[in-house]
């Protein structure tokens, strides 16, 4: 943990951040129990157990890439798009009921905006997911843009996502705050000259996070209200 102080000290930005991107899955919701859960039942069918290293090495990619993984994991004979289709029906209908806000998401979003400073989503899911996720939130309109696995050519961990949001923003991308859960994501952001934050879950506490200029515990974690200059924390 020194460690990571040290690179706290040396990041604190003057002015406050131009931009704040924040990952999806994981970081914004508790997708990942619930892709575990997919993740699962997909496999169940086919004869097969979805274990947590599968899913560690599946985690933060485009869906190409993800169910690539899978595929020779279990030497499966389906196609990608097959169980990206089937992978993605049966999220929209597990997250009824059980999709909820990662601790100190909502008060984040509300600080971000006092400050003035905007915000957009890049993640790997699907434009679908995206907004049905979104959707049960209300969300979207809260966020100056969104970019999916369909606006990308080469998915996490290749930089081009978050490229492509700080040329949205126009602005340099050591000038864009980017907040990942995940060791592809991290390491995409890190790639792209961004300051990448990694923010760990349970379902990502034995990844690999040292391409991350800092790591704090939640959203709702005082250093990172620190680094964006924002009012402390004050979580419900």
């Amino acid at each position: 943990m020194v460690e990571q102080t040290e690179r706290r000290e040396a990041i604190d930005l003057q002015p406050a951040p131009g931009a704040v991107v924040f990952d999806m899955d994981g970081l914004m919701f508790n997708t990942e129990d619930i892709y575990f859960a997919v993740g699962t039942e997909l496999l169940r069918r086919r004869g097969h157990v979805f274990t947590r290293e599968l899913s560690d090495a599946m985690m933060g990619r485009p869906p190409q890439a993800s169910f690539e993984i899978m595929i020779r994991w279990h030497n499966l004979s389906d196609d990608w798009q097959t169980l990206a289709r089937e992978s993605e029906d049966l999220f929209i209908e597990m997250i009824k009921g059980r999709i909820q806000p990662m601790p100190g998401l909502l008060e984040l979003l509300d600080a971000l905006e006092k400050a003035g400073i905007p915000k957009a989503i890049a993640t790997s899911s699907s434009r679908r997911t995206l907004q049905a996720v979104l959707g049960t939130f209300q969300l979207e309109p809260r966020f100056h843009f969104t970019l999916t696995a369909e606006d990308v050519q080469r998915g996490k961990p290749d930089p081009e996502i978050y490229l492509k949001a700080a040329a949205r923003f126009g602005l340099e991308p050591e000038r864009v705050v980017v907040l990942e859960d995940s060791e592809a994501g991290c390491r995409a952001a890190a790639a792209a000259g961004t300051i990448a934050i990694a923010v760990p879950g349970p379902h990502s506490a034995r990844h690999d996070f040292s391409t991350a200029r800092l790591i704090v515990s939640s959203l709702a974690d005082p250093k990172l209200y620190e680094l964006l200059q924002l009012p402390g924390a004050t979580p419900s």
